[in-house]
C-alpha cells in the first residue's frame, strides 16, 4: 500500500472493525492487527497513526491482553480507546482501578477544547461510555482532558509525545462528535493528507490486475452477491474475456434473481459467463430431508461439488478469484495472553473458499481484499453496477433453503419466492427500504383454516421478518407502519397462490436470530 495507513491494534473489542471503518470514512487508509502483532512488524509497516481499542478484559488482570512499553517510543502517535485508554495509562506506570459506578451509555462530558483532538467540539457533549473501571492516576507526563459527573478521567493526553487516550467509544454513532475526534486524532495530531480514495483504488487495482495476471486466465465464482459481484466487475474492467464467471444456480434464489444476475453480466462486462442450472439435483438431495442443519451441509456440499466440477471443465491453467473482503481475514484479538499464540484462528468464511486437492491453479486473487463492505458497495456503484446489486440485501448461502421450515419441495419454493417478491415490492413502494437492514419473508410450514369467499382453506402461513441493526451482533424488530403491514398482508392472500395467513415476527436479537434456521 503506498497510501498513509493507521493501524488498529485489536485487544477484543467489539468495535475494532467500526473504528477502522470511521478512519477510513476520514480518508485514511487502515488496517487491524492483534494486539500480540511483533513491534518490528508494527515498525516495518510504517505507521502514521496507531489506535488501541476496546477490550473485555481488566488491564490489572495477568491474563489480559497487554502490550511492550516499546509500542509508545517509535514515534508514532497513538489514541487509546476505552480498554486501550486504561492500557496506555497502566503501561506507562499510572493506576486502573474498579469504578465505584460503572458507566453505560450515553453520558455527559466536559471536554477541554483546547486539546487538539477536541478542537471544533463543544465544552459539552453527549459520547457512549462502557467501562467498570477506570484510570486513577495519571502515568507522569499525562493530563486530564475530559471528565464526566462519575468519571474524573474521560480523557487524558501527553501532546508533545503525540498520546491520547479517551474512556469512551467516539467510533460509535451514539457518541455526537466522535468522528470530529478521530479526524482531529488523524490530521491534527498525525498529520494525515486523507489520501484513501474510491476513484484511485479502482485505478490502482484494475493495473495491479493486468500486471499480475498478465495474459492468462481467471476463474471466479459468482454467487450474485455483491462481493463476488464487485470482484467480477474489477477483474472485467483488468483482463475483459480472459475472465469466466461460473455461476451456480441452485433454485434456491429469490424470484427471478438468477435471470438478474446472468442478464447484468452478459450485458454490462466484457466476460464469459456460464450459468449451472441444477435445481432438479438439489431437490433430488434435498428430499425428505427437514433437519435445518443437514439441509445447510447438503446444499453446502452439493454446490461444492457442482461448482469444481464446472471448474475442472474450464481449465485451471490460469488464476482462481474470490470475493474475499478485508472483515473475511481479520484475526480476532479475543482471548487470553497466555494461549492467545497456538489459539487464534481466522474464521472460515463463505467467501474464502477451500479448493479440492487435486485442482491447482497458478494462484489465487481477491481483488477486494483490503475494503470494508460499505467500500466495496461504493466500488460496485462506480462500476456502473445496478443498484439493485449493490445494495442487495445480505442473503444466505444456502438460500430460501433456511427459510423453508421442514422439508424443500419445489412447490414451497415457488410459494416463497413469489410471497418475498411482494414483501420486498410493497417495502420498496412504501419508501421505508432504507431504514431497515434486512427483511424477507420465511415458509414455516404451518397450514392454517381460512375463508376466501365461500369457501373454506386450509393453506399456507407466510411470516414475514425485518430488522434494524447497525452490526447484526444484535438487531431490533423494526416497527413497519400498520397500513404497510395491511398491504403486504392483503397482497399476499390476494396474490399468492396457497397463501391464507401472514404473522410478522417481532422477536429481537437475542433472543432470537435473524434468520428461522
Amino acid at each position: 500500500m503506498s497510501n498513509q495507513l493507521c493501524i488498529v491494534l485489536d485487544f477484543g473489542g467489539q468495535y475494532n472493525q467500526l473504528i477502522a471503518r470511521r478512519v477510513r470514512e476520514c480518508g485514511v487508509y487502515c488496517e487491524i492487527k492483534r494486539f500480540d502483532t511483533p513491534i518490528s512488524e508494527i515498525k516495518a509497516m510504517k505507521p502514521t497513526a496507531i489506535i488501541f481499542t476496546g477490550g473485555p478484559n481488566s488491564v490489572y488482570d495477568p491474563a489480559s491482553p497487554h502490550i511492550s512499553k516499546e509500542i509508545f517510543e517509535i514515534g508514532v502517535p497513538i489514541l487509546g480507546i476505552c480498554y486501550g485508554c486504561q492500557l496506555m495509562a497502566y503501561t506507562l506506570g499510572g493506576k486502573v482501578e474498579s469504578c465505584e459506578k460503572s458507566e453505560y451509555g450515553k453520558i455527559e462530558i466536559d471536554q477541554n477544547t483546547d486539546s487538539l483532538i477536541f478542537r471544533d467540539v463543544p465544552e459539552k457533549s453527549i459520547v457512549w461510555m462502557s467501562h467498570t473501571d477506570f484510570v486513577s492516576q495519571l502515568p507522569e507526563g499525562f493530563s486530564v482532558t475530559a471528565k464526566s459527573q462519575d468519571c474524573p478521567c474521560a480523557a487524558f493526553e501527553a501532546p508533545e509525545r503525540k498520546l491520547y487516550a479517551v474512556q469512551f467509544h467516539p467510533e460509535v454513532t451514539h457518541s455526537e462528535f466522535g468522528k470530529q475526534i478521530l479526524h482531529n486524532f488523524l490530521y491534527n495530531v498525525c498529520g494525515c493528507t486523507g489520501d484513501w480514495v474510491m476513484n484511485d483504488f479502482i485505478e490502482n487495482t484494475v493495473k495491479k490486475l493486468r500486471e499480475q495476471i498478465g495474459d492468462k486466465k481467471v476463474i471466479l465464482g459468482l454467487s450474485g452477491g455483491v462481493d463476488s459481484s464487485v470482484a467480477a466487475g474489477l477483474l472485467s474492467r483488468a483482463v475483459g474475456k480472459q475472465l469466466t464467471c461460473v455461476f451456480v444456480d441452485q433454485g434456491l434464489m429469490r424470484k427471478d434473481e438468477g435471470d438478474f444476475v446472468e442478464e447484468t453480466f452478459t450485458k454490462l462486462f466484457d466476460m464469459n459467463f456460464v450459468r449451472v442450472n441444477c435445481k432438479d439435483k438439489f431437490l433430488a438431495a434435498l428430499k425428505g430431508v427437514t433437519d435445518p442443519e443437514q439441509k445447510r451441509k447438503i446444499i453446502g456440499t452439493e454446490f461444492y461439488n457442482v461448482f469444481w466440477d464446472k471448474i475442472r471443465e474450464q481449465g485451471t491453467d490460469g488464476f482462481f478469484a474470490q470475493g474475499t473482503i478485508y472483515p473475511d481475514r481479520i484475526e480476532s484479538g479475543r482471548g487470553n495472553q497466555a494461549g492467545h499464540g497456538s489459539t487464534a484462528v481466522i474464521k472460515t468464511h463463505h467467501n474464502m473458499v477451500k479448493m479440492p486437492d487435486d485442482i491447482k491453479f497458478a494462484g489465487t486473487i481477491e481483488p477486494l481484499g483490503d475494503l470494508f463492505k460499505d467500500e466495496v458497495r461504493a466500488v460496485g456503484e462506480k462500476l456502473g453496477i445496478p443498484h439493485d446489486l449493490v445494495w442487495r440485501q445480505p442473503f444466505p448461502g444456502p438460500g430460501l433453503g433456511v427459510r423453508i421450515i421442514g422439508e424443500i419441495t419445489e412447490e414451497k419454493i415457488k410459494i416463497l419466492q413469489e410471497a418475498d417478491a411482494v414483501f420486498r415490492d410493497e417495502i420498496r413502494k412504501s419508501g421505508i427500504e432504507e431504514q431497515l437492514k434486512q427483511f424477507f419473508a420465511v415458509l414455516p410450514d404451518v397450514r392454517t383454516v381460512g375463508v376466501m369467499g365461500d369457501h373454506r382453506t386450509y393453506d399456507h402461513l407466510i411470516a414475514i421478518r425485518a430488522v434494524t441493526t447497525d452490526d447484526f451482533m444484535t438487531a431490533d424488530w423494526a416497527r413497519i407502519p400498520y397500513d404497510v403491514l395491511a398491504k403486504v398482508s392483503n397482497r399476499l392472500c390476494n396474490e399468492v397462490e396457497h397463501v391464507n395467513r401472514v404473522v410478522y415476527d417481532i422477536t429481537s436479537k437475542p433472543p432470537g436470530t435473524v434468520e428461522w434456521e
